[in-house]
């Protein structure tokens, strides 16, 4: 009997404990999507991530590099290049890009192969910024989660902005001033529309492409990003 109740009041115990964390967490949430939306992020859960990578692995420097640049300074053809590569809806909807999603899972119900990414440049931003690189079940669910906080709270403008700022173009090269800076020796507001395409061509697999030194196979996606670059419409976002 004796055992029943301490099982019961341990069992109490946890669910008691799962909820403050939870609570807490919220809270954590909603108040530095509240902050980040004035306040520039000083780091991301990433960057952190890799630097813990590099440092333990004997092949790789450990490199920080980023310099924050407001959107005004950023070339419009690096956001038509970033819609025209990763989110040709994003001033469209609300977070998700259902339409992609159904697509994705037709395709790999065709195909029997795992579906395709459809993540969208709010979702991209949200685990970015807010969550680490790992591949598993929670974290998405928190990536869904977080990637309503933001677009609830944050204006398109604001997700672009932050995106290009901490999305990584390269080993310890984060944000599109640095990114421009190392591969192409000017600042982001003189990229021009096929440095742009090419930055945007080596999302998401930025540690495996150099838009500096392009392969034959990322010059055919540059090409491609460049012709949709003319359908994305305007750079204008609000």
């Amino acid at each position: 009997m004796s055992g029943n109740i301490f099982a019961k009041i341990t069992l109490k115990r946890v669910f008691k404990w799962i909820g403050i964390v939870i609570v807490a967490y919220i809270g954590l949430s909603v108040l530095l999507t509240l902050l980040y939306k004035v306040v520039n992020p000083p780091i991301t859960f990433l960057m952190v991530q890799r630097c813990v990578q590099q440092a333990f692995d004997d092949e790789r420097e450990v490199r920080l590099k980023k310099q924050w640049v407001d959107f005004e300074e950023i070339s419009p053809n690096m956001v038509k290049a970033v819609m025209a590569a990763e989110d040709n809806r994003f001033k469209k909807h609300n977070g998700f890009d259902f339409e992609q999603i159904r697509r994705a899972a037709e395709d790999a119900k065709r195909t029997g192969k795992k579906p395709r990414g459809a993540s969208t440049i709010s979702q991209q931003t949200a685990k970015n910024v807010f969550l680490c690189n790992s591949r598993n079940y929670l974290r998405k669910g928190l990536e869904v989660y977080q990637t309503v906080l933001i677009e609830a709270f944050w204006s398109k403008k604001r997700i672009m902005e932050v995106y290009l700022n901490v999305i990584e173009f390269g080993d310890g090269i984060y944000g599109v001033e640095a990114a421009s800076q190392y591969y192409f020796g000017h600042s982001a507001n003189r990229l021009s529309k096929r440095e742009a395409a090419l930055l945007a061509s080596v999302l998401p697999n930025p540690l495996k492409r150099n838009p500096a030194k392009p392969s034959r196979s990322l010059n055919r996606k540059t090409d491609r990003v460049m012709y949709l670059m003319n359908k994305v419409g305007s750079a204008n976002l609000e």
